[in-house]
């Protein structure tokens, strides 16, 4: 006769289903803390790597692992780690592959949380940083020293859309590891890892995921390095929660089909604003003007992404007109790659944190905006952003 529980027993151990045999159709979330395991045998196994299984979250999940596999396929990398944003990702990345008297080669245009994170390291670590044009490859090159162990670019530079030789770069740089920040290209456009780069970084929370829900990072590589960054991961507590990871592994299902949209409505946007009065400079290398034009169709035939800048004569109090003028169509937001078209003002927010100086050397005026192309129609975009303009001037 089987015993009756107490409603305080069944309520505690309920929530289970019964076993069945059909899969679902979609990846399902794994909200979970811990993972039970049968026995001192079974993690004794897993520990050693017999067998494969998961016991706490913050040191790995199934829906963690499921994004970084898909992230890895496109980059056509053999492994992938997940944290809890880009520069989760990043630091950990940083903190296990440099210690103190060690040396990094880094492009002078880079995003400004991982130029500020560089120059921590330097300040408080004695991690040695040296920054270079990247629009020079042999510039990598000639920084190297013995003790260099690291060298970063980004595909696209935020926020003026240079477009890096990765190709001659990763020659210039031999042994050295190139770790290359593919946020704004995506894999879609550029594959780092084919043009000789040994990492691959993506700011998981932009065109990887697409819809501005999610604060993720994502890293790309060979399984030494990712096993090595991941643990740091773990240690330092940077792990990326199941529901994140959930989010961004379903929008990468529309990855390939918003980067071609994003694409088309730039390109079409950027001529359209270069001729505009009161625009002093517009920053898109799909423009035969951009300084990367030729790279860029080079090493991204399929499309130039969907983030373009430009400068308003007027500097910061033209900004602030637009931006008031823009009101709740195409919104002042501090972030990119949405699903809704952006304004951002890069001496504010992404490089706010570097000096005025600084700002100047990698060509940031005080009248920059960077412009996040969405998936609305383009022919709205420009009657809004031209009623706007007109405002301004």
């Amino acid at each position: 006769m089987e015993q009756s529980e107490s409603p305080e027993t069944r309520a505690a151990r309920g929530g289970w289903y019964r076993e069945f045999k059909t899969r679902p159709s979609t990846p399902p979330l794994f909200l979970t803390t811990a993972f039970d395991v049968d026995g001192l045998e079974q993690l004794e196994a897993m520990t050693a790597g017999r067998e494969s299984g998961y016991v706490y979250t913050r040191d790995g999940n199934p829906n963690h692992d499921a994004l970084a596999a898909d992230v890895a396929a496109l980059e056509k990398g053999a492994a992938g780690a997940v944290f809890a944003s880009g520069m989760g990702a990043m630091t950990a990345t940083l903190l296990a592959l440099l210690k103190s008297g060690d040396h990094v080669v880094a492009a002078r245009v880079l995003y400004g949380r991982t130029a500020q994170m560089l120059n921590h390291l330097a300040s408080s670590f004695g991690v040695r940083v040296t920054y270079v044009d990247a629009n020079d490859p042999s510039a990598f090159g000639r920084a190297l020293t013995p003790q260099t162990r690291l060298a970063i670019v980004e595909t696209v530079s935020n926020p003026l859309m240079e477009v890096a030789d990765l190709t001659a770069i990763a020659t210039s740089v031999g042994e050295v590891p190139l770790l290359v920040d593919n946020t704004f290209a995506t894999p879609c456009l550029v594959r780092p890892l084919e043009h000789g780069a040994r990492l691959v970084f993506h700011s998981g929370s932009k065109y990887l995921n697409g819809h501005g829900d999610v604060m993720l990072g994502v890293m790309v590589g060979d399984a030494g390095l990712i096993r090595k960054i991941k643990g740091l991961g773990a240690l330092y507590g940077v792990n990326s929660n199941p529901m994140e990871s959930w989010l961004a592994s379903r929008g990468l299902r529309t990855l390939p089909l918003r980067m071609q949209r994003v694409c088309e409505t730039a390109a079409n946007l950027a001529p359209f604003l270069a001729g505009y009065a009161g625009v002093a400079r517009v920053y898109y290398p799909g423009l035969v003007s951009h300084p990367s034009h030729e790279i860029a169709r080079r090493m991204m035939p399929a499309g130039f992404g969907g983030m373009l800048a430009f400068d308003l004569a007027g500097g910061q109090p033209a900004v602030a007109k637009l931006f008031r003028a823009l009101g709740e169509t195409i919104p002042f937001s501090p972030t990119l790659a949405d699903a809704r078209t952006t304004v951002s003002y890069p001496a504010g927010t992404s490089h706010k944190f570097l000096t005025a100086q600084e700002r100047a050397e990698c060509g940031i005026t005080d009248g920059l905006v960077r412009l996040s192309v969405g998936l609305e129609d383009s022919d709205t975009l420009r009657r809004e952003l031209a009623q706007a303009l007109a405002a301004v001037v």
